[in-house]
């Protein structure tokens, strides 16, 4: 098993018991023993399918997880499913300004972290989920920038298990760091494992 790292106590929350036992329902377990911190960024793979969302929604939800995520922010120009999305922790993102979101949200987490406010950033760093090169590094530069844990998180349908409890220090050095993320990832398989990028940075 890669490296795990907690940069503090563990920090339990209260979760939601019909979301765990829906979850329990439909064949998927969570496997999370808290959150070494207040702040940080949860990059979630492999991102091939739909159901993703769902499945990853009921586990922020069963397990009390105070994520936030990036989505498109097309999405909040539908009344519906822009007031869904504010509600369950969507943040609009304007993909022609990138560079000006991570820096925005790296703000955002040391305001939080001055607060002692809960800021954990949800990322499928493949942005999509058809076939591509490799990850967006919004992620990455988010948590090297605000100096906060990085989660890698799974949705293994191999094993049916949503995995939230590897935690890294990154080091700024991209190719080990990549490589600890990997490790932390071997043998995980999406629901359609040829859609699933390779673990590697791309600008």
């Amino acid at each position: 098993m890669a490296q795990d790292k907690r940069d503090g106590p563990e920090l339990r929350l209260a979760g939601s018991t019909w979301a765990g036992r829906l979850l329990r329902l439909v064949g998927w377990r969570i496997e999370f023993d808290g959150l070494p911190a207040r702040q940080g960024v949860i990059a979630v793979y492999p991102h091939t399918s739909n159901w993703d969302f769902p499945i990853g929604l009921l586990t922020k939800w069963a397990v009390g997880l105070p994520a936030r995520f990036w989505v498109k922010d097309s999405l909040f120009r539908l009344p519906l499913i822009g007031a869904f999305m504010r509600r369950v922790g969507g943040i609009a993102v304007d993909r022609s300004a990138a560079n000006g979101l991570v820096g925005s949200t790296v703000q955002q987490m040391e305001s939080a972290r001055r607060r002692g406010e809960w800021f954990w950033l949800a990322v499928a760093p493949e942005g999509t989920r058809r076939a591509v090169p490799g990850w967006k590094s919004g992620f990455y530069r988010v948590a090297l920038g605000a100096d906060v844990p990085l989660c890698v998180a799974s949705i293994d349908y191999g094993r049916r298990v949503v995995r939230v409890a590897d935690f890294l220090s990154l080091s700024g050095d991209e190719a080990q760091d990549m490589a600890r993320v990997a490790a932390c990832l071997d043998g995980v398989r999406g629901l359609h494992p040829d859609a699933a990028a390779p673990i590697r940075l791309i600008r």
